[in-house]
Formats: structure tokens, sequence, C-alpha cells
């Protein structure tokens, strides 16, 4: 097997199971010193154990990798200083970070209490935006490096029952074009990974009851391909993993219509009458 981060060092957020646990493990495989962050949580954020990224670690270990584990929160710009710190302090670098962290807590419009929106919108937008701060200043003074966000079907394509998620995720996405034109000076690549997979997050969903074939070990071959020079300059992209089904998420516009007439102001009837015009892609 080809060694595809040999001397490099990564950051995987979330990564004491699921989809985290299975990037760290794999990163660790391909050569990489790897930070195991995970704060133990339960998957909606409540309570914490800090042996959950300890054991990665001691499968990393055992397997005759490199790792150390961190158990900050990513919620907090201590924490994701911290995280970054961990990496400088252990291994003298960083080069690639995965913000893989997130908590679930569904629930319909509703029945949907600020405290549960907030709490995703903290661990999954406002964490990835920290750690990617946090990173992005020690890639920048390194000469550069790679980050690699999360976001969902549900972010991008909306799900019923998970409009903090949905909120997350979408700005996640805007969080990982923006990055990509503003780091692309420093060399710093940021793309994003949309996972669909059987995890713990999403077990009990009806979809995955007789699913065997959507695993994490599908989404951390993306997240290796992101974090590697295999990718080479490649920034702002959304890849979907879902199984053995790639594919790459876009916003596209219609070509829309152009109104001449009365200074190209549309009334709204005239929009109504138009639409289909206007909305065909």
């Amino acid at each position: 097997m080809s060694r595809l981060l040999e001397g490099k060092v990564a950051v995987v957020t979330g990564a004491g199971t699921g989809i985290g646990r299975a990037t760290a493990l794999l990163f660790a495989a391909h050569g990489a010193k790897v930070v195991v962050n995970d704060t133990g949580v339960a998957r909606d954020g409540t309570g914490g154990d800090p042996d959950v990224a300890r054991r990665v670690v001691q499968e990393i270990s055992d397997a005759g990798g490199t790792a150390v584990a961190n158990t900050d929160t990513v919620a907090s710009q201590e924490g994701a200083t911290a995280i970054v710190e961990t990496a400088v302090n252990s291994f003298g670098s960083l080069d690639a970070l995965v913000n893989n962290a997130g908590i679930v807590r569904d629930r319909t419009i509703g029945k949907l209490d600020l405290d549960a929106f907030e709490s995703v919108v903290r661990v999954q937008l406002e964490g990835t935006f920290l750690c990617s701060q946090a990173a992005a200043r020690q890639m920048r003074s390194q000469g550069g490096g790679r980050i690699v966000n999360t976001t969902s079907v549900a972010g991008l394509l909306g799900n019923f029952g998970q409009a903090n998620s949905s909120a997350a995720n979408a700005a996640v996405y805007g969080l990982t074009r923006t990055l990509s034109i503003e780091l692309q000076k420093d060399r710093i690549t940021v793309n994003a990974v949309a996972p669909v997979a059987k995890t713990r997050m999403t077990e009990d969903l009806p979809m995955f009851e007789q699913v065997e074939t959507m695993t994490p070990a599908h989404v951390a071959s993306g997240h290796l391909f992101f974090a590697s020079d295999l990718s080479g300059e490649l920034s702002g992209n959304v890849l979907s993993i879902a199984g053995g089904k790639l594919g790459v998420y876009k916003v596209v516009e219609s070509a829309g219509k152009f109104k001449e007439s009365n200074d190209g102001v549309w009334e709204a009837e005239e929009i109504a009458e138009y639409w289909e015009i206007i909305s065909k892609v």
C-alpha cells in the first residue's frame, strides 16, 4: 500500500467513533502522525469520556502508527487553539485538518428549542470555523496545508427534522467556498465531504435498517484524497460519498430570462407567468 501521508501531521476532530475513527486509522496507516480529537460525548452532545479518543490512539499504536489523544472541545476558541497546539507540540507541524466533529439533536421546527438549535450550530459550524481558523494560522506559517470540512445532504438539500443540522451544514458549505478563495494565496486547500454512512449518528434511521454497504471506511477514503497530494490544487469542492457512489455537489444558477422594458423591473405577476423559463436549468 502506498503511504500517501508519509511524514505528515494530521488532526481529525470527532475521531473517537464512526467516520472520524475510520479516517484517523486510515491516515495513520498511510504514514501520518495523527491527533485524535474527541470529547467522548454522547451523540446529543451530553456527557464526556476521555477514553474514547485514547482507545483509538491505542488502536493506531497497536498497528504500528503514531498518534496522540486530545479531548478539547472544537466549540470554543480556546479548545480549537489547544487542538492545533497539540499537533505542533507533539509533532512539530500541522499539514491536514479534518473537521468531522458533530452532534445530533433532531426535532421538527415546532419542537426545536433554541438550545437544541444552538448546540448543533456551535459544534458543527462554529467548531469548523474555529478549528479552520486556528489551523490556517499554523499552516500559513508553514507555507501551506489542507483543510477538509464536513457538510451533509441535509445542509445542501434539506431534510425533515433537521433544521439545526441543515442550517449548520449549509453554512459549512458557504464557509468552505469562502475559505478556499481566501486561503488560496497561502497554498491552503479547503474542500468538504458530504457523507451518507451508517454510524451511531444515523443507525436508528429507517433507511439504514438493512444497509451495511455505506460504511465510515467509504468516507475515510474521501478524506484521504483531499488531505493528500492526490487532490493537487483542488479547492472549494464538495464530494458526496454514499457507499460506492461518489458525486460532486454544485450550486447551479439557471440561465434565467432578461427583461428590457420598464428598466428591467419585474412585476410579481410577470415572475409567476415566466417562472418555468426563469427557473429552467
